[in-house]
């Protein structure tokens, strides 16, 4: 799928709205394959971006975990280690 869709389950403080619009603008682009879409198709684009960040903001608060939540500021640093490996 898309690298720049990042998980956002089960964290603390959890996902706000705007990485949930962020993650569904990015699924979008990725489906229509524009970052920009033209005039004509600009309100289907948009639609389809806010719809598929309600399915998955519905989505984020209906799951459950017995996990404890993950923490930002350590899972960014484990990205980071992984990113410096491949691009080493």
């Amino acid at each position: 799928m898309c690298r720049n869709i990042k998980t956002l389950f089960n964290f603390e403080p959890p996902a706000t709205n705007d990485e949930v619009h962020d993650a569904a603008l990015q699924f979008v682009r990725k489906l229509s394959g524009s970052t920009k879409p033209s005039k004509r198709n600009e309100h289907a684009f948009n639609q389809g971006v806010e719809a598929i960040a309600a399915a998955a903001r519905e989505l984020l608060d209906s799951l459950e975990t017995t996990q404890n939540p993950r923490n930002r500021e350590e899972e960014a640093a484990k990205a980071r280690a992984r990113s410096a490996l491949r691009f080493a």
